[in-house]
């Protein structure tokens, strides 16, 4: 793991969160067959997929929350069901964007490819719970056989450890490029977010204000971008809630920055359909 930084930043990081939490609270799509954009994150066991979940809903409350439960010890994915996760705007309110997460992939069990690609038409209904055994079939309890387009992904989100990049196995990358295939056929945007960016640079432990100054991220994220293909300007790197006890702006305002591309580029696909 690399501690070497740039001189300047190799992208820019807003200053204040104010702008980024005002355009996610005035939210809605113009598309009038969706009451709600839809983002599902998808990647290996342990990429903190839920830890997101949990630190976008910790950014809004302005506390930290574990809706989303992890699992820091098992080394087998936490998440089971295909779940639903909503936001609080207010007591009556939602935002009006909600996130699906599914079950890791891993080398010889978890979430079978299948089921992800059936979760980007719409076909799988919330709380179904994943089978390793077998993958989800048309007549099976937890089949949308009439998907609407509320149901449908709008966004795909890859979520992989900043430091695990190149330990990434054959079998997990191409499961991930099987699933970005299926999205970029469908239109879907697709965005890629590295995790643990703490972990994989010391400096960045030190100062989470140097993590674009850092090479060795900067090389992770270069490297991600070639092995599943999404563009350089369509990953992010965010360090998820887990240690905290409080929430900072320096956490927010990467993860607020990432919700904001995965918004926009979301609409921009509503709106071309």
């Amino acid at each position: 793991m690399g501690g070497a930084l740039f001189s300047q930043p190799w992208r820019t990081i807003p200053k204040s969160n104010q702008e980024n939490l005002d355009f996610v609270k005035s939210y809605r799509p113009q598309n009038k067959e969706v009451s709600h954009l839809r983002i599902l994150l998808h990647g290996p066991v342990g990429a903190g997929k839920s830890g997101f979940i949990n630190s976008v809903d910790s950014v809004f409350q302005g506390r930290i929350t574990n809706r989303a439960l992890t699992d820091a010890t098992s080394g087998s994915s936490f998440t089971k069901k295909y779940t639903t996760y909503k936001f609080h705007k207010d007591q009556d309110s939602f935002y009006s964007f909600i996130f699906n997460d599914t079950m890791g992939l891993q080398l010889n069990n978890g979430v079978h490819v299948e089921d992800i690609k059936l979760a980007l038409n719409g076909h799988v209904t919330e709380g179904h719970k994943f089978s390793l055994e077998h993958q989800l079939k048309e007549k099976d309890e937890g089949y949308n056989s009439s998907p609407t387009l509320d149901d449908r992904v709008h966004v795909l989100v890859s979520v992989v450890p900043a430091g695990s990049v190149s330990s990434l196995s054959d079998e997990v990358l191409k499961k991930m490029r099987e699933v970005r295939m299926t999205a970029s056929e469908m239109g879907i945007p697709q965005l890629g977010i590295l995790t643990r960016v703490d972990e994989a640079c010391p400096k960045v432990k030190t100062d989470l204000k140097n993590i674009y100054k850092s090479k060795y991220l900067k090389q992770q994220v270069e490297k991600f971008s070639v092995l599943l293909g999404i563009s350089l300007n369509c990953n992010f790197l965010v360090k998820n809630y887990n240690s905290e006890i409080n929430t900072n702006d320096d956490i927010n305002v990467l993860i607020l920055g990432a919700l904001r591309q995965m918004i926009t580029s979301g609409e921009d696909f509503l709106n071309s359909l």
